[in-house]
């Protein structure tokens, strides 16, 4: 399952509801105190309820209301959900699903309590015709008498049918957006929520926070996500350990009914056994990992930096674990203030961890920050701009509040930029750095862009914040601009030729082969991935090129029927295959030097 949005209300500063989309990569930017964190905590509680939990005071003070609204919105659903033997169904035909066709659950905290209580809701576009509209909290009798009632032609067996029959026998549902309560033990409402449990992402918070306890949560954490991670891997043994459990408990309760009959047949007609598997949480919680470095020194007796520094080790790690071995959970990794006793270097290497890390299938990153120096390197598209509107805390995003987040972090363009170089995406940038520093190496007269502060990349389907006001503000200066676009998109031929027409030095150029990834080389992908695709410059008879093969082929290793989009296959290409690549490899791929010049062309003008 995959976090597309949060809607807080009325927690902390939230009075009002308030919903961020949530993206692959998303970084919270604002000021001190202004409601980044809370953000994330809010995704805590709702997920785990442990790292930080809800209390008395987390309602907003002004409402007057003790109820907190919790609801986050996923996408990526599970295909079906199994209440009983034989009994499968899905989301959508049990109107569980929004009308837009995602998953809504909303978790209500009563913070009127010394210790706040929960309820857990599904906001669905449901029935809310008379006769119908409760046919989830209806036991199997309740069922079974209104189909014979209406004399349905259906199984007397399997409440998922029963009500497929029911709903469909009505002419008008109505159907509306409701509120649905799921975690009280309502007959099947209860069972299909004790099964999305199980779906939900895992989230790992790490919190900005010092301390130096044995606990201390920047040792702990990472290694409290790992073994999160490990558990979600053997889901499907602990679901069978579970089920042998519950077959059990329910033979010792029925033994036990027969024998309570024999005493006293009046006493008690039946006795179910109520089943409640224990959570993930409490799974994860049976395991402590600690760590020792240098000379057996705990790690937590290290400097806050040190410490800090296991969170890079960590991710990259992390993002190379899910590479090799794919998803089996999906996993949202939640970081306050990343760049924290952090030196500069160590920032830029966390920043292209999270980025490697967002682009993993079933993987999101959520960030917070406030440091001018970080903020300036993510995406633009992943920026969530947190500022305050009458006193009322407001989330933006967009292109149109990159200037607001340039003069709040005090972000300014680097007057070395002497060119700007002009892509169509991220996956572009990796690919050219990678491409110019190989031939750099060859031939020390080429530039190497990945180290050519004179050269800003401009990504012409989104940005780096830097980038953006760099480009913002050097328009005026008259900047000499390059152009280079793939040669999939019959439109982007119009686009050089109106570069090629101006008279300021600027020019453009198409790709000779369909786009970028055709000039990488079978080895580099086989050393990167260990797989095999016949890279051509062109898609094969089926329309196939370098991305989607390459997706194909790293899937069918895997053995999994998994689908990665051509975005992903581009991401993964560019982080690892592109680095791969060498000036020999190169010169294979593009015997005639047609990169060689483009960056020849650059450095001349440099």
């Amino acid at each position: 399952m995959r976090l597309e949005s949060v809607s807080i209300k009325n927690f902390r500063c939230y009075r009002e509801e308030v919903t961020v989309s949530i993206a692959d990569l998303t970084t919270f930017v604002g000021k001190n105190d202004i409601g980044k964190s809370s953000i994330l905590e809010a995704l805590e509680i709702f997920f785990n309820n442990d790292t930080v939990k809800i209390e008395q005071g987390d309602a907003n003070i002004y409402s007057g209301d003790p109820f907190v609204s919790i609801t986050c919105e996923f996408s990526e659903l599970p295909d079906k959900l199994t209440l009983d033997a034989g009994a499968d169904t899905t989301l959508a035909t049990e109107y569980l699903l929004s009308a837009a066709g995602t998953l809504k659950i909303q978790k209500v905290f009563d913070c009127s309590k010394k210790t706040p209580s929960s309820e857990v809701f599904i906001l669905a576009n449901h029935p809310t015709a008379a006769g119908v509209a409760d046919l989830l909290d209806q036991k199997e009798k309740d069922l079974q008498k209104l189909v014979k009632e209406q004399k349905l032609d259906v199984a007397l067996k399997g409440n998922p049918g029963m009500r497929q029959a029911l709903w469909a026998a009505v002419g008008e549902l109505g159907l509306q957006e409701v509120a649905l309560p799921v975690s009280k033990p309502k007959e099947d409402s209860k069972r299909i929520w004790d099964q999305l449990e199980n779906y939900l992402p895992i989230y790992a918070l790490f919190q900005s926070e010092r301390s130096s306890r044995d606990s201390d949560g920047e040792v702990q954490n990472p290694m409290k996500a790992a073994v999160a991670a490990a558990i979600a891997e053997v889901q499907d043994d602990i679901n069978r350990i579970q089920a042998k459990v519950q077959e059990k408990a329910e033979q010792i309760a029925a033994s036990t009914h027969e024998a309570l009959k024999t005493i006293d047949p009046n006493l008690a007609k039946e006795l179910t056994p109520q089943f409640t598997p224990p959570t993930a949480a409490k799974w994860t919680g049976l395991f402590a990992v600690g760590m020792d470095t240098d000379d057996g020194i705990p790690l937590n007796k290290r400097g806050s930096g040190v410490r800090r520094l296991v969170l890079v080790s960590f991710f990259k790690a992390e993002a190379d674990r899910r590479l090799k071995t794919g998803p089996s959970r999906s996993i949202i990794y939640a970081i306050e203030e990343p760049e924290t006793a952090q030196h500069p270097n160590n920032q830029r290497i966390l920043i292209e961890s999270f980025k490697t890390l967002a682009s993993e299938l079933g993987c999101q990153v959520l960030l917070t920050t406030h440091s001018p120096g970080f903020a300036a390197e993510l995406p633009t598209a992943s920026i969530r701009f947190v500022t305050r509107a009458d006193g009322r805390p407001v989330i933006q995003e967009g292109a149109d509040v990159f200037g607001q987040v340039a003069e709040t972090l005090g972000v300014v363009p680097d007057s070395r930029v002497k060119v700007l170089f002009c892509v169509e995406g991220p996956t572009d940038v990796s690919a050219f750095k990678h491409l110019s520093r190989v031939l750099n190496e060859a031939d020390n007269t080429l530039p190497d862009l990945s180290k050519e502060d004179r050269v800003a990349f401009v990504l012409l389907g989104g940005s780096t914040l830097k980038h953006w006001v760099t480009q913002h503000y050097l328009r005026a200066l008259n900047r000499k601009e390059v152009h280079i676009y793939d040669n999939d998109v019959p439109k982007y031929g119009e686009s050089v030729a109106a570069v090629n027409l101006r008279s300021d030095g600027s020019w453009a150029a198409l790709t000779t082969k369909h786009e970028i990834e055709c000039y990488l080389h079978a080895d580099a992908i086989r050393e990167a991935f260990d797989v095999e695709v016949a890279v051509a410059d062109h898609p094969d008879a089926q329309g196939k090129a370098v991305p989607k093969l390459f997706a194909e082929a790293f899937f069918a290793k895997q053995k999994t029927d998994a689908v990665m989009s051509d975005t992903k296959a581009k991401q993964r290409l560019a982080e690892k295959a592109f680095s791969k690549m060498s000036a020999a490899r190169l010169a294979e791929r593009d015997p005639d030097g047609e990169i060689a010049g483009w960056f020849r062309r650059i450095g001349e003008m440099l």
